[in-house]
């Protein structure tokens, strides 16, 4: 069966996903890779209309902006996205925001309706790897009731990088140190403070389901198929997660795996 005959199947034909993270995170590339696209999302409001882009950015540069618009890329209309921005301030009115958002939305009689999955981006570059206090509170604070949570470590590239540097002051040849570096990188942050601030903090009463590291999704041709394949393990509910697995245009293989399975 192919994805558009699942898809006729499913009774509820949208994905909804809700994205949090901070500024420079990488949020929108990541939804661009899953969605296969390059062009923007077009924004709807709660009543289904479509918001000028003029009026989203004045009302962005005056600092207001609503979670429950939804985004949606053309190509793709299966995935209905939902941005905290501004949660990244820390701030107790952005944090109550998004408690009450996801609190409201997991209660939806409507499985459409529903927030599906959330994914928080934590970015890794450089000057970002410590956890801010918007991460400890949503971790420590924040009720997702079912909804399942993937920690997203973006821009993970950035710790090759160091690891380049480092293999490079012991001699090792550039060459050796660029194809070594990744593997590096993965076992010491599998060593790493984040992991430990992440699922072993004192006081962090939510963990995510599990994470996911990105690196490169900046780059041409940057594979998203790892944040597919655990997104659609982590979900539990068999209706949506054949519903996820057939919005996908990046890998039909998943698709018909999960089709073949059910």
């Amino acid at each position: 069966m192919d994805p558009s005959e699942l898809r006729k199947k499913i009774k509820i034909k949208r994905f909804r996903i809700l994205i949090i993270g901070r500024a420079n995170a990488g949020k929108t590339t990541i939804l661009q890779r899953v969605c296969k696209t390059q062009e923007n999302p077009e924004i709807y409001n709660s009543a289904g209309e479509k918001i000028d882009l003029a009026v989203l950015m004045a009302s962005r540069e005056r600092g207001v902006h609503d979670i429950e618009s939804e985004m949606v890329f053309r190509n793709n209309p299966g995935f209905v996205f939902h941005d905290s921005r501004g949660f990244e301030a820390g701030g107790k009115s952005e944090f109550d925001k998004v408690k009450a958002f996801i609190a409201s939305r997991s209660k939806e009689r409507s499985l459409s309706d529903r927030i599906h999955i959330i994914w928080y981006c934590i970015p890794m570059d450089e000057d970002s790897r410590s956890f801010t206090e918007a991460e400890v509170k949503f971790f420590s604070q924040c009720d997702t009731g079912s909804i399942p949570v993937i920690a997203l470590f973006t821009k993970f590239d950035a710790l090759y990088d160091d690891e380049f540097a480092e293999l490079i002051s012991k001699g090792v040849s550039r060459k050796d140190a660029k194809a070594l570096a990744p593997q590096y990188a993965k076992e010491a942050f599998a060593n790493g403070p984040q992991l430990e601030l992440l699922y072993n903090r004192k006081g962090n009463q939510r963990p995510p389901r599990c994470h996911i590291c990105l690196p490169n999704m900046d780059k041409d041709g940057a594979d998203c198929g790892p944040l597919i394949e655990r997104t659609a393990e982590t979900l539990n509910d068999d209706t949506l997660k054949q519903l996820f697995v057939s919005t996908q245009q990046t890998t039909l293989e998943l698709c018909m795996r999960y089709a073949v399975e059910k």
